[in-house]
Parts: structure tokens; C-alpha cells; sequence
């Protein structure tokens, strides 16, 4: 096997109905070799050219539990292939806009802590979330990013990741007027035409809205990586992906520097001014997140110029 191309989400069936994050690599990769996976969340997928395709379903234990089926099963000799995690995010207006495709440096667990409620919280602190044996938010020294309690911060392969960012960077993404009027409510990075960047992954299995809580994701990966991790962008099931490849490479059947990450922006993080965060989020129950067409193109766009070369 060369390349595992790891996706969450999937409304329907993998081909012929309304996309999710599988189905525009299943129907343009020729993902046509259906293999049972007895232990996983659904069958996976191999086309002639050594990709193989799976789907992990929503959230970070799915997503481990998954990765862990496919990685121990004998049939596949996946101890030098490489990995793409590929999927939709919301975006910091301040790092991108939606649309745009962020490839990531660090993943950051945003679960794992301590957590009071502000309302029983001294009137100064920022944040209810405090890393496990502090006693205050952002105390420092912070702890180990890997530790016995969690493993908080993954540094990915840094020249594997500029190397897939230089490669996919001129790539034209998909646009429409839908998006582009959300965009120009905001001003900088948020304003622009989608674009591929590199930006950081913070992962919550509970979604969150609004100012406070991006300053708080801001933060919470400028923590755990020692200041070097910029939050971009906010998923659900990478911290549990790269554990069960860090478990799966101690047992010789990964390789953690051949791990890329990929997240393409549905949504902002913050609404835009003159809404409120229950607003965006009220808004968003009903319709969904506006830029998801355009994010799973994207999505598809930037991350196919790699696995391509890294199959051939």
C-alpha cells in the first residue's frame, strides 16, 4: 500500500448521492475495489494504483478505533505508506477563509484538561479549561505535550508538510457567490478567495462558536506546542488519528513522518460582525455550515496533487 487517504464524514452511500468527505476521492481516484473490514466503521476502498481509501465516522473515538482496524489487520502491509487525513474544518478569520484548504504542522487534543465552570472561576481567568495538574489556565511550565495522562500536541514531519503545501499551493479552489458574500462581511486573510495555507489543527469533539472560545483555541495550541503551533483550524477526529498511529507505529505498521493533514474551511470560527455567536450557530443548525460544497471540493482539489505523486 502507498498512500491511505483517511476521511470522517459520510451522509450516504461512498458513490452517486450528496458528497461527504469520501466521496469525491472514491468517484475521481477510482476507488473501485471494495474490501470488507469487519472490525472498522465501513468497508475500505484500493483503486490498481496503490491508494487506499477509508472512512473512519464522526469523532475522535470512531476516528481512532477505525485507524486502529485498518492498521492491525493482516491483510494490509501499511508500515511504509503514507497518510492523508483529509477533511472539513472551521477557520480562524484571523489565519484563512472559508474555502480555503490548511495543511497542518501540529495537531492539538482541545479535550483533554481540566475544566471548571467560569461562573465558579476567579473573576480574571480567561478560560474554564486548565491543562491536567495546573491550577490555573495557561500555567506554566506547561506539562509534556506527550505524557502518560495524554498525548496533547503532534508535531507532523515539517518538510513533508511545506513539501505538499509547495506542491498544492497554485492549485485553482472552487469559489461562488454564496461564499464570497459571507467573506465580505470580514476583513484580512478572512476576506480573501479561498487559498491553500499552512495552519494548525486544534481537535474538540464538542463544536464551539465564537470569539471567546477561538481566543481560547488560540491559546490553548500556542500552550502545548511551546509557542511554535498557529491555530487555523478547528476538527473533531485528528487527535484520536494520530494516536492510534503513534500505537500502530510501535508496532512497526505506520510510519508517524509520513502523516499529512489536511483540513478545507466550511465555516468561520467567529461570526461575522453584527452576529452573535448564537446567532451563527442557530443559523448554521438549520442550513448547515454555508462553504461545505465548496470545502469538500477544495478539499478534494489540494489534497490530489499529492497522493497522486506520492503514488506514482
Amino acid at each position: 500500500m502507498k498512500v491511505v487517504v483517511v476521511a470522517m464524514f459520510e451522509p450516504g452511500e461512498d458513490t452517486g448521492d450528496r458528497p461527504g468527505e469520501y466521496q469525491l476521492w472514491v468517484e475521481r481516484e477510482h476507488l473501485d475495489r471494495v474490501i470488507p473490514l469487519a472490525a472498522g466503521y465501513r468497508h475500505v476502498r484500493m483503486n490498481r494504483d496503490g491508494v487506499l481509501g477509508m472512512l473512519t465516522g464522526v469523532g475522535t473515538s470512531k476516528a481512532a478505533a477505525s485507524v486502529m482496524a485498518l492498521g492491525l489487520d493482516p491483510r494490509f502491509d501499511l508500515s511504509h505508506a503514507y497518510w492523508l487525513v483529509a477533511g472539513t474544518a472551521g477557520i480562524d478569520p484571523k489565519i484563512g477563509s472559508v474555502g480555503s484548504a490548511a495543511w497542518a504542522r501540529w495537531v492539538v487534543d482541545g479535550d483533554m484538561g481540566t475544566e471548571v465552570d467560569l461562573r465558579d472561576a476567579p473573576a480574571d481567568w480567561p478560560t474554564g479549561l486548565l491543562a491536567k495538574d495546573r491550577s490555573a489556565p495557561y500555567q506554566l511550565p506547561a506539562p509534556p505535550a506527550q505524557s502518560i495522562e495524554a498525548n496533547m500536541a503532534h508535531a507532523l514531519n515539517v518538510p513533508l508538510v511545506d513539501w505538499a503545501y509547495r506542491l498544492s499551493r497554485g492549485v485553482p479552489l472552487a469559489d461562488d457567490a454564496g461564499i464570497a458574500a459571507l467573506r465580505a462581511a470580514y476583513g484580512g486573510e478572512a476576506a480573501r478567495p479561498p487559498f491553500v495555507l499552512e495552519g494548525d489543527n486544534q481537535t474538540s469533539v464538542r463544536f464551539w462558536y465564537g470569539a471567546r472560545m477561538n481566543e481560547r483555541a488560540r491559546r490553548w495550541v500556542g500552550y502545548w506546542t511551546g509557542g511554535k503551533g498557529v491555530f487555523a483550524t478547528a476538527a473533531e477526529e485528528d487527535s484520536g488519528i494520530m494516536q492510534a498511529l503513534m500505537q500502530l507505529a510501535g508496532a512497526g505498521r505506520a510510519r508517524l513522518d509520513r502523516v499529512l493533514v489536511l483540513r478545507a474551511a466550511s465555516d468561520y470560527t467567529v461570526p461575522p460582525p453584527g452576529m452573535t455567536a448564537i446567532q451563527l450557530l442557530t443559523e448554521e443548525a438549520k442550513t448547515g455550515p454555508v462553504g461545505t460544497t465548496q470545502a469538500l471540493e477544495n478539499l478534494y482539489r489540494t489534497g490530489a496533487p499529492v497522493i497522486r505523486y506520492l503514488a506514482d
